[in-house]
């Protein structure tokens, strides 16, 4: 089994995402990551090295290296091959001085929330640790973050969410108290989902994702064993409005 990818930590998103080259149209992308782009800042910008860029990053010397050597090898490829260069997407939480935040959501832009653990959405929404952040425009992912839940559970869970400025939750399993707090808080609850984060987003923005509306998370009855969010999941014909 692959090993979970640790969360990077950033404290400074870029001012600009997209670079091109003027004399070579419609050429191919290539897409540099939030993290990738933090260690090209980091170690090339500030001189830090990359045992000191570790450590604000909070992952080992060795991860630091193999991200810093992937986000060189994408910025040559912009300047000797001519190639468009995004930057988008990574594992990461945003930090300041003070702690775990989440970026400003743009004017026009859809934010949804996945219950989030190790890439995959976490079945049991009271007691999820993180949250996958997914800002769209368009019908496209334009960020991605991954935030603390700052230690709440359950329906304290909601105002969180509101707080973030969340539109859309995708999870497992959900009480009710939840629900109703989702519901007060404005915020589209789409139940039930199971797999991949990512890809559950993609699903959503389609049409095409599988939950099931009715999915429900009494753990008070469950017995010790048995894991939130396993029901029926035959319910492809739902769509989260």
């Amino acid at each position: 089994m692959a090993r979970p990818c640790r969360c990077r930590k950033i404290r400074n998103l870029p001012d600009y995402y997209d670079f091109s080259c003027a004399q070579k149209k419609g050429s191919e992308t290539v897409v540099l990551s939030i993290d990738e782009y933090e260690t090209i800042r980091l170690i090339d910008l500030e001189k830090m090295t990359q045992v000191r860029c570790a450590e604000q990053m909070g992952v080992s010397r060795t991860t630091v290296t193999a991200i810093y050597d992937s986000a060189r090898r994408k910025l040559a490829e912009m300047i000797v091959e001519g190639k468009t260069l995004h930057i988008a997407g990574g594992t990461y939480e945003l930090y300041s001085d003070e702690g775990v935040f989440i970026k400003e959501k743009g004017n026009k832009q859809m934010r949804i929330a996945v219950t989030y653990e190790n890439g995959e959405i976490f079945q049991h929404f009271g007691r999820t640790q993180q949250f996958g952040i997914y800002d769209v425009e368009n019908k496209e992912v334009v960020m991605k973050q991954v935030v603390s839940s700052d230690g709440v559970g359950h329906g304290a869970l909601a105002g969180v969410l509101k707080k973030a400025g969340v539109d859309v939750l995708i999870c497992g399993g959900i009480g009710m108290g939840a629900r109703m707090a989702l519901q007060e808080a404005g915020i589209s609850l789409c139940p039930g989902a199971y797999g991949n984060a990512d890809e559950a987003v993609k699903a959503f923005l389609n049409g095409t994702l599988d939950f099931d509306p009715d999915s429900a998370c009494d753990h008070h009855g469950h017995h010790e064993d048995h894991d939130c969010g396993e029901h029926d999941h035959g319910c492809g014909e739902h769509c989260c409005h």
